[in-house]
């Protein structure tokens, strides 16, 4: 079988081709913004085209343009390959790829929206050990404290922890997909968002 796994939630936009668990080829790029015009030539440029059984897709929390990106492309080519399309959070991907270093439960401390970082910890078994939280730094104290933290904000969240942490500064990788714990997949392909929205409906 092969799957194809889209990542889009960060700065970062990333897609990988595997073929009966085995990476084929990858591509990873760090664009800020663009993720639109990017992605689909990514895919093109895997092997086939990157045509595949199985879709895996990020549902973030992050980007909200780059999620729905994400989600719209794997959505599409889910319908044209008549393929599996499922979903994945992105901070089990983080987590994914610290264990891949330092074997062992992880905290994930990624860019947030207006000055907020979103956090979790992961187990040993890449299995989150609390719901994703979205804090101000100056309120993240009393979580996310394991050994390894890992993410875009994760040397920040180090500098408030202490000194007895390793400290990975990374973005999401698709390479890493098929890393994430099965039981964190899932067909129902809404965006995570991760804290409340900015607007409310009038009541």
């Amino acid at each position: 079988m092969r799957i194809l796994a889209i990542e889009t939630a960060t700065e970062a936009c990333s897609v990988a081709l595997f073929e009966d668990g085995a990476l084929r080829d990858a591509r990873h790029v760090v664009l800020g913004r663009g993720h639109a015009e990017r992605l689909v030539p990514l895919i093109a440029e895997l092997p086939d085209k990157g045509r595949a059984e199985k879709i895996l897709v990020s549902l973030g929390p992050g980007s909200f343009t780059g999620t729905r990106i994400g989600l719209a492309a794997a959505r599409a080519l889910g319908v044209a390959w008549s393929s599996i399309v499922r979903g994945y959070p992105t901070l089990a991907l983080v987590a994914a790829m610290a264990r891949a270093q330092y074997p062992g439960p992880v905290s994930v401390c990624m860019a947030g929206g207006h000055g907020e970082w979103f956090m979790q910890d992961f187990a040993g078994d890449g299995l989150p050990e609390m719901a994703l939280v979205s804090l101000r730094p100056d309120a993240v104290t009393t979580c996310c404290n394991h050994p390894t933290i890992a993410g875009n904000r994760a040397r920040e969240k180090g500098e408030i922890a202490g000194s007895d942490h390793r400290v990975l500064d990374i973005l999401p990788d698709a390479r890493f997909a098929l890393q994430i714990p099965a039981a964190l997949l899932t067909d129902a392909l809404a965006p995570l968002y991760g804290r409340p929205p900015d607007a409310k409906l009038p009541a």
